[in-house]
């Protein structure tokens, strides 16, 4: 079991977030030379990488995709265009749509307290007169913190707890998971400007959020979302559970052990997660430690176990309004509510990026142990990218490889 917090690992995703304003859109276009694909490749090798999957899309169209290097290095698998894994934090991006589209068909309002939907309150325990509402809830307005329980909850397979069972049992007094300092905030629900030091992002947030899908939709999360949105956009092959997808197909997440790489006190890289394979040696540093297939309770913040092309059919649906290839998951008038900072001067779940010319980009990161993920686009011509790295430090190669992919749209 897991004994990382997530907390570093969204750290980790703000300065990505960070360095794709400083890569993609400060630099000036590079002159074409090197051909991408040798390009990627030199990039992974430099920063010790196993594996990448890409891809670019215009508009409806995907004008390129590329696998590189290693999905499982000790059975000699290359990454494929089937190739899946895990893709962290863009899943939100789904569970989202999902809200969404239930607030579509008016079985709820975004400022509603969702007391009014759940079989049991949920309050910040500081303000317990302040309601939590589906607004706060997606745009990480909501006080609810990710604490220890959360990281606790890691393991190899399929989660062990029900979403139902996990999220009561954090976010209600009494429950086996629940701290009233770790899991909640000490600013009140809505709060514009938090306090120095704190930290809005909330991974259990959106925990709740799938919950309340499965609540007011009246079904299981993950089989809502396989119906709503997996089906009409085509993708066959994506799902929460490892269960639910090929696992031959499935990428093994690595981590580069360095001199830089910390670990709790008492904790080692073998109780950090167990190690995927046969060989169960030490690790030493320069290897690249291979994790098992695991997962958390809260999925609904991170699980989504995709491919890039299959991840690109959800994507040009919001570069469309909503439509892939005339099926439709969302209206044109709520991809813009979402994708605008309409919402406590966010939007709801996507987050926006700022080019120098002006013109917006929107997009979410992912990072988890042994994956690091990006799937971002520009309004403005419909341009889109996706990077899966299966390695969680994929360091200068991650935003010189989105640079360089956005570059390539000229040619298209």
């Amino acid at each position: 079991m897991i004994q990382r917090r997530k907390d570093n690992l969204i750290k980790s995703m703000s300065l990505a977030m960070a360095w794709l304003v400083a890569a993609v859109f400060a630099r000036p276009i590079m002159a074409q030379g090197q051909g991408l694909d040798d390009f990627i490749r030199e990039k992974l090798q430099a920063n010790s990488t196993p594996g990448l999957g890409a891809c670019l899309v215009k508009k409806d169209k995907l004008v390129w995709i590329g696998a590189f290097g290693w999905a499982d290095m000790e059975n000699k698998k290359p990454m494929t265009e089937k190739t899946i894994q895990n893709i962290g934090s863009i899943s939100k991006t789904i569970t989202a749509t999902a809200v969404m589209q239930l607030w579509e068909k008016g079985k709820f309002d975004l400022d509603d307290d969702v007391n009014k939907y759940l079989p049991f309150p949920v309050r910040n325990p500081r303000f317990p007169e302040d309601p939590i509402t589906f607004r706060q809830l997606l745009t990480h307005k909501s006080s609810i913190k990710d604490g220890p329980a959360y990281g606790q909850s890691y393991a190899c397979g399929d989660p062990a707890v029900s979403l139902k069972d996990w999220i009561k049992g954090y976010l209600v007094p009494g429950g086996k998971y629940y701290s009233k300092e770790g899991n909640f905030h000490s600013w009140k629900p809505g709060t514009l400007e938090i306090p120095s030091g704190s930290d809005d992002y909330t991974n259990v947030g959106f925990g709740l959020l799938g919950y309340l899908v499965e609540v007011i939709g009246g079904e299981d999360f993950s089989e809502y979302c396989k119906k709503n949105i997996f089906t009409p956009l085509g993708m066959k092959n994506t799902g929460w559970y490892l269960a639910d997808v090929n696992l031959a197909n499935h990428a093994i997440p690595y981590t580069l052990i360095s001199e830089r790489l910390r670990l709790p006190e008492g904790i080692t890289l073998e109780t950090f997660l167990p190690r995927y394979g046969k060989e169960k040696q030490a690790a030493k540093t320069g290897d690249l430690f291979p994790h098992c297939l695991y997962s958390f309770f809260n999925y609904p913040d991170g699980l989504i176990r995709t491919s890039v092309r299959e991840l690109s059919q959800f994507l040009r649906a919001y570069i469309n309004d909503g439509v892939f290839e005339n099926k439709r998951i969302l209206s044109k008038e709520t991809v813009r509510s979402m994708l605008s900072s309409l919402h406590f001067g966010r939007g709801l779940c996507w987050f926006e990026l700022k080019q120098k010319s002006g013109d917006t980009a929107w997009g979410h990161s992912g990072g988890d142990p042994g994956i690091s993920t990006q799937m971002l686009f520009r309004p403005k011509d419909g341009v889109g990218v996706i990077v899966f790295f299966n390695c969680d430090t994929p360091g200068k190669a991650y935003g010189e490889i989105l640079e360089r992919l956005f570059e390539e749209a000229a040619n298209y």
